[in-house]
């Protein structure tokens, strides 16, 4: 009996041995892998990033020097900050800007007022044929966004709004997208706390007030951001319905800038306005990225 005892004591440490060196070998393996992953991370952040700061460099390069190398070089012996002060006294870059804010807000402001009273309506009210006209509100989703415009397009000029703000601002302050996604974060909130509420004598508007947007509140932060940076980045559109200067935004501006303002040559001052106008957004964008992130993930999961 001894020796039995003796021979299963004296595998232990033969066994202990070999988890040791699997564990070591699963360690080694995941080391290494990780080092794959962050070396695939850094590669595809350098081809996604390079371009902005070509972008930023150019900008504070001079054009004689500019037009001098023969060879790109990644750095800067001697920047410049003329470019920049060209872009905004040379061309109309500022008026640009200008437009582009007072479109962006008011439109961004609109939207938000019949976003959360469609979202309300479709998550809490109930009226006869409820599920259907929502199916067909979501079913415009399929409809071309060419064919939206050519309407759009139509109605404005009918109505002479061509080269004006507000034929700018209306046809793009209703998103069936961002209904969509804040009815679905409505829906997570409980129906008791609207049938206390009822019982209580709130109204629906104070109940919408008090309770259901700030419970939504992320949700709501996230389309206010997005919509922001749809309505700066707007090409289409007010390339479209506009054609004089003065309504110009941004996204078309900087086209007029580079056919009539600093020429398809000067590159280096193009860069700077595009600078000027990407600067906003990004900085936007790295401030609230963890809101947008949340807010997303929020208005898309039930339960």
């Amino acid at each position: 009996m001894s020796s039995n005892t003796d021979g299963k004591t004296g595998s232990v440490p033969h066994v202990n041995s070999e988890y040791k060196l699997i564990e070591q070998r699963a360690t080694a393996a995941n080391v290494f892998g990780q080092i794959i992953r962050y070396l695939l991370l850094a590669f595809w952040a350098l081809i996604v990033l390079f371009p902005f700061y070509w972008m930023i460099l150019t900008s504070f390069k001079s054009y004689s020097s500019y037009n001098s190398e023969y060879v790109p070089k990644l750095f800067l012996t001697s920047p410049t900050f003329q470019n920049y002060v060209d872009a905004f006294t040379e061309v109309s870059l500022g008026r640009y800007l200008l437009n582009t804010f007072v479109f962006t807000v008011v439109t961004t402001a609109i939207m938000l007022v019949i976003v959360v009273l469609s979202a309300f309506a479709f998550s809490r009210l109930e009226f006869k044929g409820k599920n259907i006209l929502f199916a067909l509100f979501l079913s415009l989703m399929m409809i071309p966004n060419e064919l939206v415009i050519i309407t759009n397009y139509v109605t404005i000029t009918n109505m002479n709004l061509r080269n004006s703000m507000p034929g700018l601002v209306l046809p793009s302050v209703i998103s069936v997208f961002y209904i969509y996604l804040l009815k679905e974060n409505f829906e997570q909130i409980p129906d008791e706390l609207y049938k206390a509420a009822k019982v209580d004598g709130t109204s629906d508007m104070r109940y919408l007030w008090r309770v259901m947007i700030p419970i939504a509140k992320p949700t709501l932060i996230t389309i206010t951001i997005l919509k922001v940076i749809e309505c700066w980045n707007s090409y289409v559109w007010p390339r479209l319905i506009t054609d004089d200067p003065n309504f110009f935004l941004v996204s078309n501006g900087i086209q007029e800038i580079r056919e009539n303002g600093f020429g398809r040559e000067n590159i280096p001052a193009m860069m700077a306005a595009v600078v000027a106008i990407s600067v906003p957004l990004m900085v936007l964008f790295l401030v609230f990225r963890k809101k947008i992130m949340a807010g997303v993930a929020r208005g898309g999961t039930k339960g």
